[in-house]
């Protein structure tokens, strides 16, 4: 008798992005999930999801108290680990401070991880411009989607299940 075939399974996107942006980052998994992309999102967005509070300075507290970077360095490692254990990372990148597309540091450092890992990156726009970090994000050869979230899937679907 034949075993029957399990299904494929389906590629974990992990969105990375400025805090900034985790208000689009909650509405892009919505999106993406609507079109049966599984989805995973930075704690701290899904903090700032079920509380209704996307009020940056409510979260970054390191700035006003310096004993809390101990939060921030396990915010990090912990969206590391989701970046890690993702098939493929998208990158929500939007204008933030007059600065068009903007990746900063803690995003260029989770695409670093996604590449080593030898990940598919995916950009929600064109890169910066104006980046300090324009080598390393074109070193990287990230799929840009101009603004079209609705190409992922299409782009997924072409990975190599597991």
């Amino acid at each position: 008798m034949k075993t029957p075939a399990k299904p494929p399974i389906k590629p974990v996107v992990t969105i990375c992005s400025s805090v900034s942006f985790y208000r689009q980052a909650i509405d892009v998994k919505a999106q993406l999930e609507a079109l049966g992309v599984t989805v995973v999102v930075p704690l701290v967005a899904l903090k700032m999801q079920e509380s209704g509070d996307f009020e940056v300075s409510h979260y970054k507290t390191w700035f006003a108290d310096e004993n809390d970077y101990g939060k921030k360095a396990e915010l990090m490692r912990t969206h590391f680990d989701k970046v890690a254990a993702g098939d493929a990372t998208l990158v929500l990148n939007y204008e933030k401070h007059g600065h068009k597309n903007y990746i900063g540091a803690n995003v260029l450092m989770e695409m670093s991880l996604a590449f080593y890992l030898k990940q598919p990156i995916f950009v929600i726009n064109e890169l910066p411009a104006d980046s300090p970090f324009e080598e390393e994000l074109k070193g990287m050869a990230p799929t840009l989607l101009r603004g079209d979230i609705t190409l992922l899937p299409a782009l997924l679907a072409k990975l190599p299940t597991a």
